[in-house]
């Protein structure tokens, strides 16, 4: 198990792998999103002020808000 700090995903595909993952470094850019690589695009959350108790503890949770395509 490690230490790192992690969030909780709520919202987006309901086949999204993982709801419970590591927060990294905010990319540049306004706010801290976390975006996630799914079915060649990505899907966006925002981090709300809301806590949730998980197995891996209390955690932020973080809403989902858009979904942008990679190009190609």
């Amino acid at each position: 198990m490690t230490d790192a700090p992690k969030a909780v995903l709520e919202g987006g595909p309901d086949d999204l792998p993982d709801r419970i993952v590591p927060l990294t470094a905010p990319e540049p850019g306004p706010g801290p999103d976390i975006k996630i690589p799914f079915r060649g695009g990505y899907e966006h959350f925002r981090a709300t002020a809301r806590l949730r108790e998980t197995t891996e503890g209390q955690l932020p949770v973080y809403e989902w808000w858009e979904r942008t395509e990679v190009p190609g």
